[in-house]
């Protein structure tokens, strides 16, 4: 039996796996516990199985098996939950990397393109995912095959392209004392977006919008808004926010020369997936200059598949511990 994990921000989801097929999944409020080890060892108390391996992906560089979370107050040791729950085999990955390692396991409707790209395309991958933070990974080619290896670019710093932008990044200054792109490209980010409209009188914030905001989440509240098209200024936050989206995962693609395909991710781009298949991403993403026509023939999908990241724990879990994949 296989426990996989895939730890954010926002929550903890553990599943364990045999022959790489989830048998039990639980999400937890990662806020409400004191770190990972509390959670795992209450899910396998709760469900009394025998482990033989274990992966989790986790927001955050993971440096000689430990990873201080980018979002939590965690330091997350893969030693100490090795021993706490007497697990011979425990590996700790960053959660884009599981992420890509999952994407060779998902089916063709686990996706939805944003770009067909060329029929020939070949070459390196990259994932790019928006949620409580950002994400981003590559995708090596090795012949037919690709190597996940995991990176911080999310916290590269945001490089403004228009007028509108870099009134945004100088209102993002008067908060912070740097601007990544993880200050737009997130739920939070998304928030940023919608202040940074608001507070410049470039759109009005209805009273209702207001009550909505203050006693939900944000960044759902407004999406959800911007989607049904009901206050002005969400709907220009979401415009923002996917053009911005769309400009960094067309970096992403030149940095790694991504001809292979740009995947979607995270916990935000299926909830606002009708607006990424209109222009305003594609539209940033191709936007390169003297390099568009690269950028036109790379396919763009969004991963719909919410397990993605636990899959690609399990698929890691098993090459870690020397399992046969599928047995």
């Amino acid at each position: 039996m296989i426990l996989a994990g895939d730890i954010g921000g926002t929550n903890t989801r553990l599943a364990l796996f045999e022959s790489l097929q989830p048998c039990k999944l639980e999400i937890f409020p990662s806020a409400q516990y004191a770190g990972l080890e509390e959670i795992a060892a209450k899910f396998l108390a709760q469900t009394g199985a025998s482990v033989t391996a274990a992966c989790f992906g986790i927001a955050g560089p993971v440096r000689d098996g430990v990873a201080k979370t980018s979002n939590l107050p965690w330091v997350v040791d893969s030693r100490q939950i090795a021993a706490q729950l007497a697990v011979k085999h425990v590996s700790l990955i960053n959660d884009l990397e599981a992420n890509a390692w999952g994407i060779g396991l998902l089916q063709p409707s686990d996706f939805v393109a944003l770009n067909e790209g060329a029929a020939s395309a070949a070459g390196n991958r990259a994932l790019i995912s928006a949620g409580t933070g950002l994400g981003e990974a590559g995708l090596l080619a090795e012949g037919s095959a690709f190597r996940p290896f995991a990176s911080e670019g999310g916290h590269g710093d945001f490089a403004p392209r228009n007028e509108l932008e870099i009134d945004l990044l100088r209102y993002l200054l008067g908060s912070w004392s740097r601007i990544s792109y993880e200050r737009v490209l997130s739920g939070p980010g998304l928030f940023n977006i919608y202040k940074f409209l608001r507070d410049t009188g470039r759109a009005s914030e209805p009273a209702w919008l207001a009550e909505r905001i203050a006693i939900e989440n944000p960044a759902a509240v407004i999406g959800e808004t911007a989607i049904a098209a009901t206050a002005e200024i969400c709907v220009q936050a979401l415009d923002l926010f996917a053009s911005v989206y769309g400009a960094e995962a067309g970096n992403l693609a030149l940095r790694l020369m991504a001809t292979g395909g740009v995947f979607v991710g995270g916990g935000i781009a299926p909830k606002i997936v009708g607006k990424l298949r209109d222009s305003t991403f594609m539209k940033a993403f191709v936007d390169k200059g003297r390099l568009s026509s690269l950028l036109e023939s790379i396919p763009v999908r969004v991963i719909m598949n919410d397990k993605t990241a636990l899959l690609g724990a399990a698929h890691a879990a098993a090459l870690q511990a020397g399992m046969a994949i599928g047995a």
